[in-house]
């Protein structure tokens, strides 16, 4: 079999079909056509004949009137030979006017003219009376032959008058039928050639059509489509959704068995107007409306509908609409519950963000409280164990007293109980019971809840009036620990608390209380941090004569207590240590480092260590440490932190010279305000931290007038995340300026209020010493020879000295103990020898010489004629030890004045004292 290579061949044959919709459609237009040309064609004739008559006779008129009104033409009447005048003017008129002919008459009728010379000096056919009359006569007539064929003829008969008004002769013009018919058959090839294109039109709409029927029906025969429209009335009526298609006035065309049953329509709803379906006022409104409306819900009887709209056709204004109509009841209440679970998923989320974000109890519990108003409490109280809010570990003897943390919501204008008052609560309320069951209580009416109503029963019957409803109480549980509970009311007016909140409210709680758990715990370590550094600074004050110091330490907030550290240590001879450190960190390892470095600095100083030998030694201890620990590790076998670094700065100061010995390791260099209020920065030399090791540290001495201000500090007063050292340095200077005529108090004051950020990161420790110098009249100074015997003069000149200070009862110990201390440099010592008393707070005696030999104390035998001084002078006084200096050392000793102890130890018989280093019998 062969077939035809091109695609629309079979489509075009088909055409000619009249058995399918395209070649009927072609069929009846092509009939349509041809009637519509023969009609055209009839029509034009018919009108073209009647408008050339018309035309004829107009135009025959006109001819005839100029021809018989021409110049000449009425005097060559009265000629001899009229014919020979009249015949060549009628004929040069005849072919201007495009007449067939133009025949001038006696009144007679006896032509005169004539296209045909035969014709001439006949009779003319036509009406003649009329014109003779001097009117103007048309008539349709048949008369001789003439040039152009035919015999019927459209002619005009007019008179023509002489001077007079005398009518002389006629003259007729006319046109034959002929001629007139042949003026419409110019219009035919319009007419057949405009049929002949709604034919191509015709025949190509044709074509678009069948084309355009293949691809809607998809190539598919009546049959075929039949078939098709039965399966598809059968889904209409089958789905499970509605469907109405009304018409543009309101009518109801179409309505399947669905929509039917979800409206409850009658048997005989079809065709009749909407309005008369007895449907809900809403839904015939937007039956009859003409917008298109989306999934929108309209209740009809106990069902949930969800309609949708669409015009039938693009135009909504030219047309009905279809209308679907969905059953949502069960899905709404699916959709619901979702909607519900949606939200509360978010509640969740923003809780887990909102919630902890300090590490403060009190702060954590009013997150808690805030997070849950408005989306899914009225109000919302949380009561906390008092031993929660102070860090303690909770037990469960601490269930029945809790306190109110925080409160949010309506509750604040209810009578509730305040926030920080202690509560007691029963145990038929439902927070005890959640406390006691670890689990959450319901109470969905609380008019119905007797134990809450007896917890307080004028607060809860105001609380009842004032609106409040419904209740959830959940337990704070975190690691096993009840740590407190959360209460969530609802108001009057809202749903009332069902199971599901319940288990929303404990994994919301759940989620809370590890964030209180982490505050608790953090504020039990801070706590303890705080306790440890604390009682690692100074207390107090120490009682000397050199200096009027005052200090501020401030914590850093929110990363825990720091290696800050400053301490005050009286020495020996009336002088002052003034230290200030940092260890870099924070928490207990920060604070405990920071305590055995102040622990070593009281020692080194102790032993009257130069400056820059207390700096070594720390040096060596840090780096120590820091090798101790980690190397050893910790006990689960895990490394430990070392220690990371440490600075520090070490100023001795002697009040009787004014002179101030300073050294620093890494750390800031200190500030002096003079008395006139001038701030100067001294050039102590910098140094290393602590803990590198090798590196030696270099020492600065000067003078310090009376009332001058030595300013020291650690690096978080002048530096932090927002300014540099150098500027934070220049706003201290300006703080300082002008100080000298403030305190040491009131300078600590204006430089933390100054200085001091909104939220220190580091912690900030601050010393201010006020320089005191010793009176000249309160020291007593003399030059010994190096001769034994020169010791009753220095004796006698302490007893006058003491006499003038009014300190007669401490004389012979005085004497006692210089004598002694004098004597033993003399013996022992190296030239020259000085003595010097100081009285202040206490009497101090101290003799200087140039040797390194230190004395001790030891046990003499009876027989021994030495061996007993130095133990004299340690059973006298209060203390006593040896310094070093460059030049040698200085053995002191110290007594307190006017406290009776001076005489109480003169009243001791010496030979006692004697006895007890007497020898020990075998």
């Amino acid at each position: 079999m062969s077939s035809d290579p091109r695609p629309d061949a079979g489509r075009r044959v088909s055409l000619l079909n009249l058995r399918t919709a395209a070649g009927q459609v072609f069929f009846v237009q092509s009939l349509i056509v041809v009637l519509l040309v023969l009609a055209a064609v009839a029509a034009v004739a018919l009108q073209a004949s009647r408008d050339a008559l018309k035309e004829g006779r107009r135009e025959s008129v006109v001819a005839a009137h100029s021809f018989a009104s021409a110049p000449g033409v009425a005097p060559a009447f009265g000629s001899p030979d009229p014919s020979a005048v009249l015949q060549p003017l009628a004929e040069e008129a005849r072919r201007r006017a495009g007449m067939d002919f133009v025949v001038a008459m006696s009144t007679a009728g006896i032509r005169y003219t004539y296209p045909l010379p035969q014709e001439i000096g006949k009779k003319f056919v036509g009406t003649i009376g009329p014109a003779l009359k001097g009117q103007t006569v048309v008539e349709q007539v048949g008369g001789p032959r003439l040039p152009s064929g035919g015999h019927t003829v459209v002619q005009a008969v007019v008179p023509v008058t002489d001077a007079h008004g005398t009518v002389v002769g006629l003259v007729s013009a006319g046109i034959t039928v002929n001629s007139l018919a042949g003026r419409w058959t110019a219009q035919l090839p319009i007419i057949l050639g405009t049929g002949a294109g709604a034919f191509a039109v015709a025949t190509a709409g044709s074509l678009l059509v069948a084309r355009r029927l293949r691809q809607q029906t998809r190539g598919l025969a009546p049959a075929e489509l039949a078939r098709l429209y039965e399966h598809h009335d059968a889904v209409l009526h089958a789905v499970r959704e509605g469907v109405l298609i009304t018409d543009a006035g309101g009518r109801l065309l179409l309505a399947n068995e669905e929509a039917h049953r979800l409206l409850g329509l009658a048997e005989d709803a079809r065709g009749r107007p909407v309005r008369e379906l007895g449907l809900p006022e809403q839904l015939t409104g937007l039956l009859l409306s003409p917008g298109a409306v989306t999934d929108e819900v309209y209740l009809v009887e106990d069902r949930l509908l969800a309609v949708n709209k669409r015009p039938t056709f693009p135009d909504p204004a030219s047309g009905g609409s279809v209308v679907t109509l969905r059953d949502t009841t069960e899905l709404a209440a699916v959709t619901g519950r979702a909607e519900v679970a949606r939200e509360r998923l978010k509640l969740l989320y923003e809780a887990g963000v909102r919630i902890g974000t300090t590490l403060d109890v009190v702060r954590t519990a009013e997150e808690l409280a805030e997070v849950a108003v408005p989306q899914f409490a009225d109000a919302v109280t949380v009561d906390l164990l008092d031993s929660v809010l102070r860090g303690w570990e909770p037990t469960a003897e601490g269930w029945r007293h809790l306190r109110r943390a925080a409160i949010s919501g309506d509750v604040r204008m209810m009578p509730m109980y305040p926030v920080g008052e202690l509560i007691t609560f029963s145990p038929e309320a439902p927070q005890m019971r959640t406390l006691q069951q670890a689990r959450g209580v319901l109470e969905p009416d609380l008019r119905e809840s007797p134990g809450w109503q007896a917890q307080d029963p004028t607060r809860a019957r105001k609380a009842l009036e004032c609106g409040l409803r419904s209740l959830v109480s959940v337990p704070l549980t975190a690691r096993g620990v009840v740590l407190g509970v959360a209460n969530f009311y609802r108001m009057a007016g809202a749903p009332e608390y069902e199971p599901d909140d319940l288990s929303f409210a404990e994994e919301l709680a759940m989620r809370a209380a590890v964030a209180v758990d982490n505050a608790r715990r953090f504020t039990r370590e801070h706590k303890m941090a705080v306790t440890l550094q604390r009682s690692l600074l100074p207390r107090g004050r120490p009682e000397q004569d050199a200096l009027d110091v005052a200090w501020r330490y401030l914590p850093a907030e929110g990363r825990g207590v720091g290696g800050d550290w400053f301490d005050v240590i009286p020495l020996s001879c009336a002088r002052v240590a003034l230290v200030i450190g940092d260890v870099v960190g924070h928490g207990l390892h920060a604070a405990a480092t920071m305590g055995r470095l102040r622990t070593a600095v009281h020692n080194f100083a102790t032993l009257d260590l130069p400056v820059d030998e207390v700096l070594g030694n720390l040096d060596d201890l840090v780096v120590r440490m820091d090798n101790e620990e980690r190397s050893d590790g910790g006990p689960d076998g895990r490394e430990v932190e070392g220690v990371t670094g440490a600075t520090c700065l070490y100023a001795i100061y002697d009040p009787v010279t004014g002179a101030c010995t300073m050294a620093r390791a890494g750390h800031p260099g200190p500030l002096v305000v003079a008395p006139d209020g001038t701030v100067s920065s001294p050039e102590v030399p910098a140094s290393a931290p602590l803990g590198l090791g090798g590196y030696p540290f270099e020492t600065t001495q000067m003078r310090l007038p009376e009332g001058s201000d030595l300013v020291l500090y650690t690096d978080g007063l002048v530096e932090d995340r927002d300014r540099d050292i150098d500027t934070g340095t220049g706003a201290l200077r300006r703080a300082l300026e002008g100080a000298g005529g403030r305190g040491p108090e009131e300078t600590c004051r204006a430089v933390v209020d100054a200085l001091k950020p909104d939220r220190p990161r580091d912690d900030i420790a601050l010393l201010v010493a006020r320089t005191r110098l010793f009176p000249p009249s309160r020291v007593a100074e003399w030059d010994v020879a190096p001769d034994p015997a020169a010791v009753p003069a220095v004796r006698a000149q302490c007893r006058e000295r003491l006499r003038q200070w009014g300190l007669e009862e401490t004389a012979y110990t005085t004497e006692l103990i210089l004598s002694e201390l004098v004597t033993n440099a003399i013996r022992y010592g190296a030239p020259p020898v000085r003595a010097r008393l100081l009285y202040g707070r206490t009497l101090i005696c101290e003799a200087a010489d140039c040797s390194s030999t230190s004395p001790r104390l030891r046990r003499a035998a009876t027989t021994d004629e030495g061996g007993r001084g130095m133990f004299l002078v340690a059973q006298f006084a209060q203390r006593w030890g040896t310094r070093y200096t460059s030049r040698g050392k200085v053995i002191w000793a110290e007594q307190h004045v006017h406290d009776g102890a001076g005489a109480d130890v003169a009243s001791r018989p010496v030979d006692a004292l004697l006895e007890q280093f007497g020898d020990i019998a075998p």
